[in-house]
């Protein structure tokens, strides 16, 4: 056994309750540990006082997990005993009161643990000294109502801590950690691996949401050529999901543009630059094509309003013809009963038996009557048909 194992094997075997992983940390590896159900009975004495907001809390020593403090002050003093060693915390939905302690010992900044004790921040990245603050905005796709769902993790990296708060089930954070602690040589290069390996679970978790929402823009695509007019509906919808999902990913591009400014600064690994440039490409991807969804679908949406204006307009040609037609019908009738109404009118009046009427007892009355029918009906069909009505 090295030397420098021995020193830190020695450093955690002062605290009572942390011998047993101080003896498994002289065998050479520590398992990775997600929950209080995946420790032994030997180790369930050590998490009950936990807080009931801290998810795991484990110290790393030269990239391999040496111990998993019960409270978050076994978790301080492990931390100040094992100077070369590394505290990752996880918490959900923390109190004040647990804030308060972290804040105190790791010196956070005020403005950074009121954002993570709020929640529903905007994703960005802030420095405060030697503390980095992120915020991440996890994305998954529900296709069942078009619906894109976020979860929300605040990150906390200084020189030998990361502190992870969540206030909702995504990210798993839990597979992150399985990840990092499979690989030792990750860990070894410090908090900001940490860090990465955050935000590439986040960043990967958007490859379904684009994925999702790209197979549904086809399917509106398709509906929007039937000329389905419901379909506005859709689409403006999912717009508003893309609008969401285009606010959790752009300003992940500063972010890591701002991380990369520093790397020389901070003296950051160059296998780990790598690694974070990969990142930062795959987020300029992600960012490209949810860009040109929004275009798309506001490019469709002004397709389905012009194909429904036609469809509208054929539509009130139609109604226009059949109108006129109509009309056409209305005059004709109009017109024959107007010349039917004219003889009706005369025979009518002469038909009323009154004994003082002139043209009664007059020779030529009946010729004179229906001379002056014949004379109406013909002048107002000369009329209707100058008029085309006939």
């Amino acid at each position: 056994m090295s030397d420098r194992r021995l020193r830190t094997l020695r450093a955690f075997s002062r605290t009572p309750s942390l011998r047993a992983a101080a003896r498994r940390y002289a065998g050479g590896v520590a398992p990775a540990i997600e929950s209080a159900e995946q420790l032994p009975n030997e180790h369930a004495v050590d998490l009950k006082p936990r807080g009931h907001s801290v998810v795991d809390s484990a110290i790393y020593c030269d990239g391999m997990r040496v111990a998993s403090p019960g409270s978050l002050a076994d978790t301080y003093q492990v931390l100040h005993e094992a100077p070369k060693s590394l505290a990752w915390i996880g918490l959900y939905r923390p109190d004040r009161r647990e804030l308060a302690s972290l804040a105190k010992e790791f010196d956070l900044h005020e403005l950074a643990v009121e954002d993570a004790m709020e929640a529903h921040q905007r994703p960005k990245l802030e420095r405060y000294g030697d503390t980095l603050f992120v915020v991440l905005k996890a994305a998954r796709y529900r296709d069942a109502t078009e619906e894109v769902e976020f979860g929300e993790v605040h990150v906390f990296v200084g020189p030998d801590f990361v502190v992870t708060v969540r206030h909702a089930e995504a990210p798993n954070l839990a597979a992150v950690r399985r990840r990092v602690e499979r690989d030792p040589e990750l860990l070894r290069r410090g908090t900001e691996a940490v860090l990465y390996a955050i935000m590439d679970k986040v960043v990967d978790g958007y490859a379904p949401v684009v994925a999702g929402l790209e197979n549904d823009i086809d399917e509106i695509e398709t509906e929007v050529f039937r000329g389905d007019p419901s379909v506005s509906r859709r689409i403006y919808e999912l717009s508003r999901e893309v609008i969401e999902f285009q606010r959790a990913t752009r300003p992940l591009v500063g972010m890591l543009d701002n991380l990369r400014a520093g790397f020389d600064k901070y003296g950051v690994d160059e296998e780990l630059q790598r690694s974070l440039r990969d990142v930062a490409d795959h987020v300029t991807q992600v960012v490209e094509r949810v860009d040109g969804f929004r275009e798309l679908l506001r490019d469709m949406l002004t397709v389905n309003a012009t194909l429904v204006a036609q469809q509208q307009n054929e539509e009130m040609k139609a109604l226009t013809v059949a109108s006129n037609a109509q009309n056409e019908e209305v005059k004709r009738i109009s017109a024959w009963a107007a010349i039917l109404f004219a003889p009706t009118l005369i025979g009518t009046v002469y038909g009323m038996n009154f004994d003082m009427m002139p043209e009664l007892h007059w020779r030529w009355g009946y010729p004179f009557a229906v001379a002056m029918m014949a004379v109406v009906c013909v002048s107002l069909y000369q009329i209707f048909k100058r008029r085309s009505w006939l």
